[in-house]
């Protein structure tokens, strides 16, 4: 059901590292805030249109917070009309040069991505600094196993974790010596083994919001997978308060993932929770096939709430009694219904699909309804 039973099942219940509170934009992140979903746009940013399409199809997926490369004058001119145009907080992200992270800032960035080692003199620092500060910037230090200080490599010999967090304390002082603390970092490495233990070390260290990452994860499938390993493990730990999944794939797939980690983990939650089962000789439908289906039908959907599809009764009556729409397979071409966890009616297999379309719907209308009526100080039973 959508209840929260974490009081129950103390089993689920993740004790969220203690860190500030930063804003990005609207977006609070770090302290109670719900733990945000970020991804990158991979479109020249000087064509302003390519990229604000890109942004909208991030939003419509459910985007927090995108960021946008700066690399150069034409694309800092050009974020000025992204900003404008893009409903949900844009991160410039700055390299090298000091004067696209002052562009941006002026642009309507609502944080920096920089690595203030890079920026250059201690005035140009100050100048990127004071810029953030004038724009209501946040920033992010983003450190990366790949592009370690020299002095550091030679320090320690390889990239490792200690590298890694000398690096982010040393540029996270760069910003406090200039009484500057709206800031978050990451510290990310290919090799999730490497990124767990950097972000372990650097949870103990400092106290600002952790923006997550496993960096260059890889493909889709692979990419995915490598992520929810190293990103999950942190997460179950309660570190972490932002998160981009780096996929070589269409961005899209970077905040479906995001989501779906952190909805297996029962720290966000959005749309659509199927829970369905590999399928067997048992099966009394199509299991995968009406699976596949159902979730392009239900994307639409952003209420959180849970589907059951069991191909038989050796399991889904027992899944039906904790989600809020369930289906499982029986005999002679239907299956049964259930709505709140109890049994509601037989159902033929060739309408099968259409009638849990419209009952996901409308249950998501009742919960949309009730939580509606709850925020004005008023409850509404659920519907048997």
């Amino acid at each position: 059901m959508s209840a929260d039973h974490s009081h129950i099942r103390p089993w689920r219940h993740i004790e969220r590292r203690k860190c500030r509170q930063i804003m990005v934009g609207s977006v609070p992140v770090g302290g109670d805030a719900p733990i945000s979903v970020q991804s990158m746009t991979n479109t020249p940013t000087s064509d302003a249109a390519a990229t604000l399409d890109q942004i909208r199809q991030l939003e419509e997926a459910g985007a927090d917070i995108v960021r946008v490369s700066c690399p150069d004058e034409e694309s800092t001119a050009a974020f000025r009309t992204i900003a404008r145009e893009a409903k949900v907080p844009l991160v410039a992200d700055i390299h090298f040069h000091y004067k696209r992270g002052i562009e941006a800032a002026r642009a309507g960035a609502a944080c920096l991505r920089i690595n203030p080692g890079n920026i250059g003199s201690p005035d140009r620092v100050r100048e990127v600094i004071q810029a953030a500060k004038d724009h209501g910037c946040s920033m992010r230090i983003g450190v990366n196993a790949g592009s370690l200080e020299r002095e550091l490599l030679e320090k320690y010999g390889e990239p490792c974790p200690e590298a890694m967090v000398e690096s982010a304390l040393n540029h996270a002082r760069i910003l406090q010596d200039h009484d500057f603390h709206e800031f978050k970092i990451s510290v990310k490495a290919s090799d999730p083994f490497l990124t767990v233990a950097a972000y372990q070390q650097l949870a103990e260290a400092i106290d600002c919001p952790l923006h997550l990452g496993v960096t260059e994860a890889g493909p889709l499938r692979s990419g995915t997978i490598k992520s929810a390993i190293g990103m999950g493990n942190m997460l179950w730990a309660g570190i972490g308060d932002t998160i981009r999944v780096s996929l070589a794939a269409d961005p899209v797939e970077e905040i479906k993932v995001g989501f779906d980690i952190l909805k297996s983990l029962g720290l966000r939650h959005r749309g659509v929770n199927i829970i369905a089962c590999p399928s067997c000789a048992r099966q009394g439908f199509n299991v995968i096939e009406t699976v596949g289906i159902l979730e392009e039908k239900l994307a639409h959907v952003t209420t959180p709430m849970s589907l059951s599809i069991i191909g038989c009764v050796v399991n889904g009556p027992g899944e039906a009694l904790y989600t809020d729409v369930g289906f499982t397979g029986g005999g002679a071409g239907s299956g049964m219904v259930y709505l709140n966890g109890k049994m509601a009616h037989k159902q033929h297999n060739d309408g099968m699909i259409d009638e849990i379309v419209h009952l996901v719907e409308q249950k998501a209308a009742e919960l949309d309804a009730a939580r509606a009526l709850e925020a004005a100080g008023q409850v509404l039973e659920p519907a048997e």
